[in-house]
């Protein structure tokens, strides 16, 4: 049995050691399953001081060893070529972790070894994952684990990060270096003896003036490499004329670069020759197989679009009832027995509770089995490997609006939340493309939009609520597409980039990082539910309720008198524009709004006290606007944030404003027009 639990806390009598670890893994090598599973809800997600780069640390404890764990930036190299391969090494140069566990791909054990070759010439201890074993093996790919050790100098633990198998093996190694009972010596990659003389005079020309984290050796090599950040530093710090030797000697080995690397290549070779066997050439494996359909350009949009139904089918068929009964079974009856219980209070205080925080926040809770559906299919696509696939059929929508498949990956997040949408634009590479797609990020329904789209649909069109609900998000799908389209060829000139991705195998998908993802996510929503939605619920009721001679003589009321002008041509009376309004500051706000200024009605159920007060012209529009309404607050700070100009937030904001109101305006009048 394992003796590792992410949520034990030792006791005061237990003496424990800390130790720090850093997972170090190239890009779809699952290294962060690998992390959920150590970790479990004991992690902390931020950025990493001065940067916009995503850190990830957490906690676990194994025997009597207390482990931070540091989820370092995927990385193919530790060169200075990219933000997160310095970040990378310089936390292992500077912070001296006890441990780096490098994460590495049983299936492609050529590429992910690459960044092992430059590992071990630090100074930490490595340890070697060797993950997705049960993928290599449905690829009948054999891997002769021993001699790989043997061969490498290094611990090599086959894991199945999935399923958790070899997880334990990979923690008994791990306690064997901190007990000082396991001490791994690698094997180093060579490069041809003539440059290995070069090495050796640059090591004396630059000794004693290196930074102290530096390794003599290591700096040495970088600098024959060409390494920019290293060579910049040693040149800040060396005399005059030792730079000039060091200057002389590089001028005259500018081919060193491809030297150390063939050297790394060949080192890697002749591990791959002594213990991989793959299957015949000729041989399809399954990912081969799938691919002929999932990243087919006919049959792979087919496949998406219907990927995309069965998630709204699953919302509607599983997640409304659920939704329904959560409204009539708890929030309703709670409701009635709050108001019994505050029978003998002031009016005012029986109102506040019941139709201000019950009410509202009541209302948006709701949202949650529909939430958990939407979180829990991307994780699973995600985790399976089809997301890229879907980046990869998109490519050409994306080039319409001079972007490419890998912009499609951030808006495909923005099914979830626009906030990391816009963030996970650092991986494009342009600043063109990625403006663009900050800009384009949040026409993509979110889950808070789409939970009020569920609210709304079944009760307005019933059976018709699937297609309904399909119909306007394609709708806003088309409004994005053309949007990027005329704001590349106007704002951008056309600008056209090239598209490189990697297609990573299928697998297993890991239902407990799934379900630990579903989790964490809840939490925040029930959190933000307990926090932002609660106070701005009051809020809203203090302005619905006073002056205090009626609704209709309120601030509200007022605030929504004013707006109401816009309001009419979208087919809206005041409090849908008051609702549609409040949405700024959190998409499910639009819902708690309703449950208050409808909490007079609170016994007929939110949906039928709407449904009584408005058409389904009136609904349809109210729908196609909170889809294309301004982003929320959160995701206009990020906004700004990543794009480092408020005019390009601002011209987000614009677009969307115009956008909705006058799409939603025209779809009034035409469902007016045919009697809807």
């Amino acid at each position: 049995m394992s003796t590792f639990s992410p949520a034990q806390i030792p006791s005061k009598q237990q003496k424990q050691k800390e130790f720090t670890i850093a997972l170090a893994g190239q890009p779809n090598m699952g290294k962060s399953t690998l992390f959920n599973l150590l970790t479990g809800l004991n992690q902390h997600v931020g950025n990493w001081t001065g940067k916009t780069i995503e850190k990830r640390e957490g906690t676990f404890v194994y025997k009597d060893h207390h482990i931070h764990l540091i989820d370092l930036p995927g990385t193919y190299g530790l060169s200075a070529n990219s933000p997160e391969e310095l970040l990378a090494r310089d936390f292992i140069l500077q912070e001296h972790p006890d441990l780096v566990i490098a994460v590495v791909s049983a299936v492609n054990l050529e590429r992910s070894l690459y960044l092992v070759s430059e590992l071990v010439l630090l100074p930490t201890p490595v340890i070697i994952a060797l993950n997705m074993m049960d993928v290599a093996q449905q690829e009948k790919i054999e891997i002769d684990v021993p001699v790989l050790q043997a061969a490498i100098g290094l611990p090599v633990i086959p894991i199945i990060a999935t399923r958790a198998s070899g997880v334990e093996e990979l923690l008994v190694s791990m306690n064997a270096i901190f007990d000082g009972k396991l001490n791994p010596a690698p094997r180093i990659p060579k490069i041809r003896p003539d440059h290995q003389e070069i090495q050796c005079q640059i090591k004396s020309l630059i000794a004693g003036f290196i930074p102290k984290v530096y390794p003599l050796n290591w700096c040495a090599l970088k600098v024959l490499e060409g390494d920019v950040e290293v060579t910049q530093k040693i040149r800040e710090t060396l005399p005059i004329e030792s730079w000039e030797m060091v200057a002389t000697i590089l001028k005259a080995h500018d081919d060193a670069f491809l030297a150390i690397v063939s050297g790394r290549y060949a080192w890697i070779e002749d591990l791959i020759r002594k213990c991989v066997r793959k299957p015949p050439i000729g041989q399809i494996g399954l990912t081969d197989r799938l691919d002929r359909w999932a990243t087919h350009p006919v049959y792979g949009i087919i496949i998406l679009a219907a990927i995309l139904g069965m998630i709204f089918g699953l919302t509607f068929s599983i997640g409304t009832p659920i939704q329904e009964w959560l409204e009539t079974a708890l929030i309703t009856p709670f409701s009635s027995i709050v108001s019994s219980w505050l029978s003998a209070s002031p009016p005012w205080l029986a109102s506040f509770v019941v139709n201000g925080l019950i009410g509202g926040v009541g209302s948006v809770l709701t949202f949650l089995p529909i939430i958990m559906i939407f979180f829990a299919v991307f994780g699973i696509l995600e985790d399976v490997g089809y997301m890229a696939r879907a980046a990869f059929v998109m490519d050409n929508f994306m080039h319409m609006m001079g972007l490419h498949g890998k912009s499609f990956l951030p808006l495909f997040l923005g099914f979830g939340c626009n906030v990391p949408a816009v963030m996970g634009t650092r991986v494009i590479e342009t600043w063109s493309a990625r403006v663009l797609t900050i800009i384009l990020a949040p026409f993509i329904p979110c889950t808070a939009r789409m939970a009020v789209l569920a609210f709304l649909a079944p009760a307005f069109f019933g059976s018709q609520a699937i297609l309904v609900t399909w119909g306007l998000i394609l709708f806003s799908l088309i409004m994005l597409i053309m949007t990027g389209v005329l704001l590349n060829r106007i704002i951008f000139k056309g600008e056209r980039t090239a598209f490189v991705m990697e297609l990573p195998l299928y697998h297993r998908p890991n239902l407990r990082s799934t379900g630990l993802m579903v989790g964490q996510r809840l939490l925040a929503f029930v959190k933000k539910a307990g926090t932002v939605i609660l106070a701005f619920s009051a809020v809203i009721w203090c302005l619905s309720f006073f002056p205090g001679a009626s609704l209709d003589q309120s601030f509200l009321a007022q605030i929504g008198g004013f707006l109401e002008p816009v309001g009419r041509w979208m087919g809206f009376d005041w409090r849908l524009t008051v609702a549609l309004l409040t949405s700024f500051m959190a998409k499910e706000n639009a819902i708690a709004t309703l449950g208050i200024l409808f909490g007079n009605t609170s016994d007929m159920g939110l949906s039928n006290s709407l449904i009584a007060a408005y058409s389904p012209a009136v609904a349809l529009s109210y729908m196609t606007a909170s889809l294309l309404f301004i982003p929320c607050a959160a995701t206009v700070a990020v906004i700004r944030q990543e794009s480092g100009s408020w005019r390009w937030t601002f011209l987000n904001i614009g677009l969307m404003l115009v956008l909705s109101i006058a799409l939603a305006g025209s779809i009034n009048l035409i469902a007016s027009a045919i009697g809807l």
